[in-house]
């Protein structure tokens, strides 16, 4: 059986959607899921348990450190992690990820499929000891074995990106990462205070990471670019806005017959 674990921070809609999706639709692939959950100020700990799900707490949220409790809070080899504005959609997710374990005794983990990435690289064959960012694992669609990782734990000084790190380590120590051609959703809006908290942590794990250095000039390049960007944008947006404007008084004047 597979125990699916879910991060969240107060996505109660989005929680209560995926958890409502896991239980109507998968409760013969699953027997557990868990919610971990960092400090949700919403009704995220009763809509959980509305569902029959487990709530476990984190304080201090860190991306490995979080995940490394899903794992510990698993009681199944094979362990599935979403977000929790991330859910499974075709009606043999899960199957398809217990016949690829079943079939592999050497598999550490299996990326799912939700993105234009993920297709191509699937259906051009590119694995992951390529490209481990886009054939690697991503942590909110995809599934890992417990053993694997109380052999390789994930690292908790990451900024981010604990999901490519550890496919990097667990490949070079001679396990296997696959695609599977289970597709989820993954669907979130996040506000800007939410986007330059991830902006951040991108810049510090690219770096630690992919080696991805930045300096004086680059940052410098990087805010023109986002003006002139921004000057772009605005002057297409009034653009398009003055031509719907007199479209419509033109059509107030040129009405059709109506039928």
């Amino acid at each position: 059986m597979i125990s699916v674990v879910i991060r969240n921070k107060n996505q109660a809609e989005a929680l209560s959607f995926s958890l409502k999706n896991l239980t109507e639709r998968y409760s013969d692939d699953i027997d557990e899921i868990i919610v971990v959950d960092n400090l949700s100020s919403d009704a995220s700990e009763a809509i959980t348990k509305q569902f029959g799900a487990r709530f476990v707490t984190i304080e201090n949220f860190s991306f490995g450190g979080s995940a490394n409790i899903c794992a510990k809070e698993a009681k199944n080899n094979i362990v599935v992690i979403f977000s929790a504005h991330s859910y499974p959609v075709s009606h043999d997710f899960f199957k398809l990820i217990v016949e690829k374990f079943k079939k592999n005794s050497n598999l550490a983990g299996l990326r799912c499929l939700h993105s234009t990435n993920d297709y191509r690289n699937y259906i051009n064959k590119v694995p992951a000891t390529v490209d481990p960012n886009k054939s690697g694992l991503i942590f909110s669609g995809s599934a890992f074995s417990k053993k694997v990782w109380g052999k390789y734990p994930f690292k908790e000084d990451v900024a981010t990106f604990e999901d490519k790190e550890w496919t990097v380590r667990v490949l070079k120590a001679g396990f296997d990462i696959e695609f599977v051609p289970s597709i989820f959703c993954y669907q979130i809006r996040r506000t800007k205070k939410q986007l330059f908290f991830r902006f951040k942590n991108d810049v510090v794990g690219n770096y630690q990471l992919w080696h991805q250095d930045v300096n004086l000039y680059s940052a410098t390049r990087a805010i023109f670019g986002a003006i002139l960007s921004a000057v772009k944008t605005f002057l297409s947006d009034l653009k398009y806005a003055l031509l719907r404007y007199f479209y419509l008084i033109k059509f107030v004047f040129n009405k059709p017959k109506k039928f």
